[in-house]
């Protein structure tokens, strides 16, 4: 499927209201998924001029396009015009608010983008008028580095996740903020004829967002302990990963036209994680002790830092895996100390590391409201002696045991609560009156998984709380990191030219190994490869939503 993307300014205009004059401009992004005779198109309003209490959009299509069903709005065409009214929920927009609509399409020839929108019947295409003589609306930021770029305005809306999830069922999310994740080089211009990360950032301009979120992810040997997400480079191909991967991100980034646009980044998932647990014992990996003993994940992260924490409103996290990884004793301090002698080893030291992002694609609740940490329950067969059973709890501790090991005192954390939400007629809903310790603990915890092992498309899963800046004190954020509906790995074995392999934790009837207590792997079944939609999946994660969707 092809993706186009319009972007349409605004205009200045005075339009009269009653004996006073308003100030009228908007902007209008409009963007497709076609397939050749039909397509679903999205547009976003942004009104910059005064507030409104209604509106009418309007175009002409330059074909023989013809809407079939329309969303967020009542539409009506004739012949080539489309006319649009808002609905009772969306029609009234402050001063630089916006919304969104979309319908699908059938068409016969070209899908060409209409060049003209109009709302209220002003043109759009440039900048308010009215009172501030014909300045554009300043871009968001100004290029500065800010302590938590979440915080002062809205995340980039990534136009193909947004179609995705409008099409099957999402639409009371398809609006949210998610990360774009960079998984092999072709990505960088645009995999399959998708977005590249120019496109993506251009967008995010275009829609006037603050940040916008990329997942830097192609290491040599990457993900050594998981085959569902190996990468494409082998183990000794740093060199390729350093010219061929992030010196063309980085280059992009730093292009001067996305210098008021705050670029985060998740840094490598899974990586400096896998050299603390799966290199030695019964866990063990042979392709992680080849990247423990080779160093290139070691190396590959230090130049992704160098060179990405060189551009002023470029900010790196570094992922810190999840509560039921890194939580226990052996596992906890000695990851905070090498996350500190991996950044000692940049250019920046401890300061090229803006903060850690934890639960990544991951489903590891942000809290546990009913299971308390005690002697007893961390004798249970669910907390196995953790101290930790949320991502809150360990997030919180492990930013201090960061800080310890010599990270600045402002260094923030990030949860990725995508799909950790386990909502649903399964939650719990109050402590258990159990006196068996596991009957208790299997009563009260709102994770349902067998074994907080299981990552691959877990059973029962929900939507998460909804992206939030600066949730908590010493949090940056909770994103989407893991855009709903992505695949973790498929079900069976798949061939293809992605360098995916198929790890058995997506297998629904694979008994577990070491790293999971044994356990079943709670995977769903059916899935395709790792990063590819979900169907199944991301219904199950909307119906299991917590908070629920409203």
């Amino acid at each position: 499927m092809a993706l186009a993307a319009l972007l349409l300014g605004l205009v200045s205009a005075l339009v009269a209201a009653g004996s006073a004059h308003a100030a009228t401009g908007c902007k209008v992004t409009y963007t497709t998924n076609d397939w050749g005779s039909g397509f679903t198109a999205n547009l976003g309003i942004t009104n910059l001029g005064d507030p409104l209490t209604s509106w009418t959009l309007e175009w002409d299509f330059a074909g023989n396009q013809q809407v079939t069903q329309g969303w967020s709005g009542t539409f009506a065409q004739s012949g080539k015009h489309v006319t649009v009214k808002s609905a009772s929920y969306n029609g009234g927009l402050a001063t630089n608010a916006s919304t969104s609509l979309g319908f699908n399409g059938s068409y016969s020839g070209t899908n060409a983008a209409p060049t003209t929108f109009k709302l209220n019947g002003v043109t759009c295409d440039g900048t308010t008028g009215g009172g501030d003589g014909g300045n554009p609306t300043p871009p968001p930021g100004d290029g500065s580095h800010a302590d938590n770029p979440f915080t002062g305005g809205k995340g980039y809306v990534d136009p193909e996740w947004s179609t995705q999830a409008q099409g099957d069922g999402g639409s009371a999310v398809a609006n949210q903020p998610t990360a774009v994740w960079l998984d092999r080089i072709a990505t960088i211009d645009g995999a399959n004829g998708g977005m590249g990360l120019r496109a993506h950032l251009d967008a995010a301009v275009a829609q006037g967002a603050s940040y916008a979120q990329f997942v830097i992810y192609d290491l040599p040997g990457r993900d050594c302990a998981a085959l569902a997400s190996n990468g494409e480079l082998g183990p000794t191909e740093l060199s390729r990963y350093q010219s061929d991967y992030i010196d063309p991100i980085a280059s992009i980034m730093a292009d001067s036209k996305y210098a008021n646009l705050k670029i985060v980044t998740y840094i490598e998932p899974d990586s400096l994680p896998n050299l603390v647990t799966n290199v030695s014992g019964n866990t063990a990996t042979t392709a992680c002790q080849t990247m423990q003993q080779n160093g290139n994940y070691v190396k590959g992260v230090q130049y992704a830092l160098n060179k990405l924490h060189a551009i002023s409103n470029v900010y790196t996290y570094l992922d810190a895996g999840h509560h039921g990884w890194l939580g226990w004793d052996s596992n906890f301090g000695p990851a905070a100390q090498l996350f500190a002698t991996v950044a000692r080893g940049t250019t920046a030291g401890v300061n090229s590391v803006d903060g850690f992002v934890i639960n990544t694609a991951n489903y590891s609740p942000t809290t546990e409201p009913y299971l308390p940490v005690n002697d007893q329950t961390r004798q249970s067969k669910w907390v196995d002696w953790n101290y930790y059973v949320d991502e809150s709890s360990f997030g919180a501790a492990f930013r201090q045991q960061l800080i310890s090991d010599g990270f600045p005192s402002g260094i923030g954390m990030v949860i990725d609560t995508s799909r950790n939400g386990w909502g649903g007629s399964s939650r719990p809903t109050g402590p258990s009156s159990a006196t068996d310790i596991n009957t208790q603990v299997n009563a009260e915890r709102v994770d349902r998984r067998p074994h907080v092992g299981d990552w691959c498309n877990q059973s029962g899963a929900g939507l998460g709380a909804r992206p939030t800046a600066a949730p908590a004190s010493g949090f940056d954020a909770y994103a989407w990191v893991k855009p709903p509906g992505e695949s973790d790995g498929s079900s069976k074995s798949i061939p293809n030219d992605e360098g995916k392999g198929f790890d058995q934790m997506c297998d629904p009837n694979y008994g577990g190994n070491v790293r999971n207590g044994n356990s079943p792997s709670g995977a769903l079944p059916d899935a395709p490869l790792s990063g590819h939609w979900f169907s199944a999946q991301f219904h199950q994660l909307v119906q299991n939503a917590y908070p629920p969707l409203s």
